[in-house]
């Protein structure tokens, strides 16, 4: 896949076996089921964490292109709509499964910036739900570094932000979470073997919206840097 910098020196491989993603795990967030309208997305808080996949073929490093698909248009959608999605993203050390909430955190290596782009006419479309629209190709740019959990402090407390074209739409911090880390970790090793490298995104606060062809989206988490990226179309023959 790519590289990214590790907060304590030399480089990390991106290349995870899976992609493990949160929905709903900010209040705000939730409040915003009716703009984003989207299968199974309501203003219930849940009782346990909300997961879904993301296939790796999304990734993309810092500056790379957000590539909306020519394929889209074939369906014509009145309101064609494509969301990002800033998140803290969380990079297994090892292979864990059934571990105690006590010592997920030692199970980390490192925290960093991710974009969970989201095709919303897809995922209110498809009978099978999230899967397609949060997994086609460049929707989960992820960086600038991997910072460790010895160089972050406490992830639960770190300032997150997304700029649309400069301007301020997510200002969050991720204290806010429904689900705190330990318990995420934890409770996504119950249900799956997660095994080195694997990345787990923690779930994005309120303000999600659109993104076109000519945006450029900047996801800033305290201590771990500015994810930047570019959004164009697909070029078609």
């Amino acid at each position: 896949m790519f590289t990214l910098p590790l907060s304590s020196g030399g480089t990390i491989k991106i290349a995870p076996s899976k992609i493990v993603a949160l929905g709903l795990n900010y209040v705000e967030h939730i409040k915003e089921s009716g703009s984003v309208n989207v299968q199974n997305f309501t203003d219930e808080i849940p009782d346990e964490p909300v997961l879904f996949p993301k296939t790796v073929n999304v990734l993309i490093p810092p500056e790379a292109p957000i590539v909306l698909p020519a394929m889209l248009a074939d369906y014509d959608f009145a309101e064609p709509r494509t969301d990002y999605e800033g998140e803290l993203a969380i990079i297994i050390k090892d292979r864990i499964k059934d571990i105690d909430e006590a010592d997920a955190l030692s199970h980390v290596l490192g925290f960093t910036c991710f974009n969970d782009v989201s095709q919303r006419n897809l995922q209110r479309s498809d009978k099978s739900g999230w899967y397609r629209g949060k997994s086609l190709d460049t929707f989960g740019p992820i960086g600038p570094q991997v910072v460790t959990p010895e160089d972050i402090g406490d992830p639960q407390n770190l300032h997150i932000q997304t700029r649309l074209n400069g301007r301020v739409v997510q200002d969050s911090n991720t204290r806010h979470m429904l689900f705190d880390i330990p318990r995420i970790i934890a409770f996504i090793a119950r249900n799956f073997t997660m095994e080195p490298g694997d990345i787990i995104i923690t779930g994005t606060p309120a303000g999600v919206g659109p993104i076109q062809p000519g945006d450029v989206v900047e996801v800033e988490i305290e201590k771990i840097g500015v994810l930047k990226n570019p959004v164009i179309a697909e070029e078609t023959t």
